[in-house]
């Protein structure tokens, strides 16, 4: 019966349950089906029946109201539209046409969660620990269901690998010990998750590189092409990049620690270089100045006015050292001058 005033035959008894249209149908405590069956009824109610594998969200006038889990729904659809989006949870993924705005919303709370992936970031995802493809940056949201979903994160910037310390015999028998550096990026992310312990094993690598050329050299070699080791090491691990993913960018070293006693050593040794080094540029120079010497008395000898010119030079430099000079006899200053530089005697008076 509609809304209205109903007259029924007064020699029947009747009984009448009365329904709230802005509620859901209430079937009175007994099986919806028996009320399905009646046509007219069935024209003022929109029915939903949904799987132990399903959930459907339920809009009225296309305002979520809530969630409903598995059994068979009635609402009267005589005031309001009833839409639902039906979701199969045994696919975990939220389908792109959902209306992302809702997932905030707290009757949905309990049935979805999210992943994130950041923007220097790839996301490796799994159903059931079993991987399902790469995951660009964003947010990922994912149905609560017996399906167990996990994102791992995979981070593509530049990283450094450190090696520190590590003991290494040269070809002489002196052991040393290295401080290198390696800077590498991921490539591919789905190669790096294969890979257990992927850090570790690429340290591994790394020294087993380092011991093959180190290994190969004596010190003094080592020591001069301290620059080329990183060279090399890179061009090894460039040879291994795809088997771990990876780019390498680059290789170098930091320190080469040497043994106490080496380095004393090296020191003596450098120090006696040194002034080797110093004693011949002393002899060099000394040579010099004696063949300067020499030219300039050849010069002297053969021309008188060089030689005079020189003994006024000198003359000069002696008495910068001195107050003054005193000449006593005849003639100017000049000869006198002359007569003490010819003779080699004067008396000097400071």
């Amino acid at each position: 019966m509609k809304p209205g005033k109903h007259s029924l035959n007064p020699f029947i008894k009747y009984s009448a349950v009365v329904s709230d249209v802005n509620k859901a149908f209430d079937a009175a405590g007994k099986n919806i089906n028996l009320f399905l069956g009646d046509q007219e009824l069935s024209k003022e109610l929109t029915v939903i029946d949904v799987q132990d594998n399903e959930i459907a969200i339920h809009f009225e006038d296309g305002k979520l109201v809530d969630v409903l889990k598995s059994g068979k729904y009635a609402y009267w659809n005589v005031l309001k539209k009833h839409d639902f989006i039906v979701v199969d949870i045994r696919n975990p993924e939220v389908k792109p046409d959902i209306d992302a705005s809702i997932y905030n919303s707290p009757k949905l709370a309990t049935y979805v969660g999210f992943y994130e992936v950041g923007n220097h970031e790839k996301g490796i995802l799994y159903y059931n620990n079993v991987i399902q493809k790469t995951l660009e940056p964003g947010r990922y949201f994912f149905w609560k269901s017996p399906v167990h979903v996990a994102v791992k994160n995979v981070d593509l910037r530049q990283q450094q690998l450190d090696m520190t310390g590590q003991e290494i015999m040269t070809e002489d028998k002196i052991t040393l010990r290295l401080n290198f550096v390696c800077h590498y990026r991921i490539i591919d992310p789905l190669k790096v998750v294969e890979i257990k312990s992927f850090e570790e094993q690429l340290y591994i690598v790394l020294q087993l590189i380092l011991r093959e050329y180190v290994g190969a050299l004596k010190l003094d070699d080592l020591l001069l092409k301290k620059q080329e080791i990183g060279s090399y090491v890179l061009e090894k691990l460039k040879e291994k990049s795809g088997s771990f993913g990876v780019e390498f960018l680059f290789a170098g070293v930091k320190d080469i620690i040497l043994p106490g006693d080496v380095k004393d050593i090296l020191n003596t040794v450098l120090i006696a270089e040194k002034k080797a080094q110093a004693n011949v540029i002393t002899r060099r120079e000394e040579i010099a100045s004696t063949r300067s010497l020499l030219n300039t008395a050849k010069l002297m000898e053969e021309n008188q006015t060089l030689y005079r010119l020189k003994e006024l030079e000198f003359l000069e430099k002696i008495c910068e050292k001195i107050g003054n000079v005193s000449l006593t006899g005849g003639g100017s200053l000049l000869e006198q001058l002359n007569t003490l530089l010819s003779n080699k005697v004067g008396d000097k008076k400071c």
